[in-house]
This record gives structure tokens, C-alpha cells and sequence, in this order.
């Protein structure tokens, strides 16, 4: 399988706030296809290194035969646990790209997609136990209206839930097309592609842990750059968005900033710029990247 199955996100924006130093150490935590990893590779020095993070057996396959780079199958939120493995104290930038690999919704096999009728799956990581099916088949109406209120932001929630709940009682849900026929009516015709989107993307955070992984990992970060190294994170729905803005803006996921005795500010970071989004040329080549959003930060001297 060729390595160039996914198109890189604003490419020149996120190595541009990277400010990649040749002789620097930088960590791409979601490494996917392995576009922004090679253009980091190709502004690194001899002495620079870069890590690259996935748990997926795909990415793997894809990964650079280059002595300046490590693969780590992982997931990211247990960055600094591999950092301190390979006994790796700071780095000098750190980049996420937090959106699903155009690679995995064409991939019908692996179930992201109402486009294909396949298993319903969703594991980034083909190792781990639960899966979308799981989810579906076993997991309360309350449970799963919440699902789809919190992380598909879906004001029918509970008629959705208890739709499938009704259903599963007759038969198991076992694809991803019987999913999609048994919400579609629901939604109607005029939003049915942008609510069962919403409805996929629900399920597949929680059967990832997506949420918690996210802020385990930016957490992480916030302790492992170094003074004036940078975090960017290209995010793609409000609720990663919202966690990653806090973190910039107070050093946690909550957004609640810290003051000390004379009311000076302690955050870790400082965001670097406005909040970017893609070009229209780029959003018109590359339709994964228009809901993008990039931002910068930059680790506050201690």
C-alpha cells in the first residue's frame, strides 16, 4: 500500500508554526499517511529527530526507513509515557492533526462510513476490544442519546436512540447501511448525509476514547515542550476545538486560568496568531479540509 493515501491538511501553515529547527526534536502524534512527517523530515538537519505517533497497523506500513525518525504504535494520549522510553525530556514541537484519515472513510471495510455497507467497526485500533457494533447493540437508550447528544451534537438524540433501541430488539444492527436505513427516515432528506455524518462521528469517539485521549495528550504536551517550542493542533468539530483553545488559553482542558498573588496570569502557553482556516483553493482540492481549523502555541519560559 502506497504511504500517499491521505492529503495533508494545510500543510505550509502547520510546519510554518512548527518553526522547525534542523538540529530540533518534534513529535507528529497523529501520523496517518505520513504527509506532514515528510515535510518535517525534509526540513530537519542530521542531528534533528522526529517521532511519529499511530496506533493504526496501516500507518505503520507507511513509515519513513529514515535513521532521524521513530515510529510509535501507539495511541497519543500515552505520549509522555513513550517520551520518557525513549528518555526523551522536551521537545521543540509537537503537531496533531486530530481529523479521521480520508484513508479510513474510503476504507469501507473498516466501517467509518454510512458510504459503504460494511461491518459496523470504528476501531482506530484494530487491537482494541470494543467497536461500534458494541456500542450499538448492547449500550442503554440513555447512553446512547447521550453519545449522540455530546459528541455528534444532535438535538434528536433520544428520538435516534430510542430508534435503534426499538430496532435491535427485532435484530441485531450489524452494518453500518442497516444503521443508516434505520436513522435515515429520522433526520429527514434535507439533512440526512450532514446528521448521519454526526451520528458516525459520535459513535466513533466513543468507541476510541477520543475525548479523553485528547486531553491526556494535550495535557502531556503542555509538559513536554520546551521553552518557546510550539503546539499545533489542526482540529475538525467544536468539542475538540473548544478543549484545545482552553488548553492554549490556561494550560488546561477546562479553560480555567491560574493567577498568582498579584493577579499575573500562569498559563504554560501563549497562542502564537488568530485561529486559521484553510484557503478556498485548498478547500475546493481537498474537501476533508473544510471544516479545519490550525492553532499555534508556543510554550511560555518558565
Amino acid at each position: 500500500m502506497s504511504y500517499n493515501y491521505h492529503t495533508p491538511v494545510m500543510l505550509e501553515e502547520a510546519l510554518d508554526g512548527l518553526q522547525i529547527r534542523p538540529d530540533g526534536v518534534y513529535v507528529d502524534v497523529t501520523f496517518g499517511g505520513g504527509g506532514h512527517s515528510r515535510e518535517i523530515l525534509n526540513r530537519l538537519g542530521p542531528c534533528g529527530h522526529l517521532y511519529g505517533f499511530d496506533q493504526d497497523l496501516d500507518a505503520m506500513a507507511g513509515a519513513p526507513e529514515d535513521e532521524r525518525f521513530t515510529f510509535v504504535r501507539s495511541n497519543f494520549r500515552y505520549l509522555q509515557n513513550w517520551m520518557q522510553y525513549y528518555e526523551c525530556e522536551h521537545v521543540d514541537g509537537i503537531l496533531a492533526d486530530l481529523g479521521v484519515s480520508s484513508h479510513h472513510l474510503d476504507e469501507g471495510e473498516r466501517g467509518f462510513s454510512f458510504r459503504f455497507d460494511a461491518p459496523l467497526d470504528m476501531r482506530m485500533n484494530q487491537r482494541a476490544r470494543l467497536t461500534a457494533h458494541t456500542v450499538v447493540n448492547t449500550y442503554t437508550e440513555s447512553q446512547l442519546a447521550d453519545i449522540f447528544y455530546l459528541y455528534g451534537e444532535l438535538k434528536q438524540s433520544r428520538r435516534l436512540a430510542a430508534a435503534i433501541v426499538k430496532t435491535r430488539a427485532i435484530n441485531p444492527i450489524n452494518t453500518t447501511g442497516e444503521l443508516a436505513q434505520v436513522l435515515g427516515p429520522l433526520v429527514g432528506p434535507s439533512r440526512e448525509k450532514k446528521d448521519l455524518a454526526r451520528v458516525f462521528q459520535a459513535l466513533r469517539i466513543e468507541v476510541n476514547g477520543e475525548m479523553l485521549a485528547l486531553r491526556q495528550m494535550l495535557t502531556s504536551a503542555t509538559n513536554l515542550l520546551s521553552s518557546g517550542g510550539r503546539l499545533v493542533v489542526l482540529t475538525y468539530h467544536s468539542l475538540e476545538d473548544r478543549m484545545v483553545k482552553n488548553i492554549m488559553r490556561s494550560g488546561n482542558p477546562e479553560g480555567e486560568v491560574e493567577q498568582d498573588i498579584y493577579g499575573n496570569f500562569l498559563a504554560p502557553l501563549r497562542a502564537v496568531g488568530k485561529m486559521q482556516v484553510p484557503s478556498e483553493e485548498e478547500q475546493n482540492q481537498n474537501p476533508r479540509s473544510r471544516s479545519a481549523k490550525l492553532r499555534v502555541a508556543e510554550k511560555v519560559e518558565n
